[in-house]
């Protein structure tokens, strides 16, 4: 899972980019956001 973190985090911080500027939707989030932890293998997230 460490190798996956750093990933991880760096598309978590851009998709919040796309929700903070409204070109995503709080459903579009939370949908992409589930994938990439499935697709990353994280079970716990923090970030919200």
């Amino acid at each position: 899972m460490k190798q996956n973190l750093i990933p991880y985090s760096m598309q978590i911080a851009m998709l919040k980019q796309l929700l903070t500027r409204k070109l995503i939707t709080e459903k579009e989030y939370y949908m992409v956001k589930n994938k990439l932890m499935k697709e990353y293998d994280i079970i716990s997230d923090s970030t919200g």
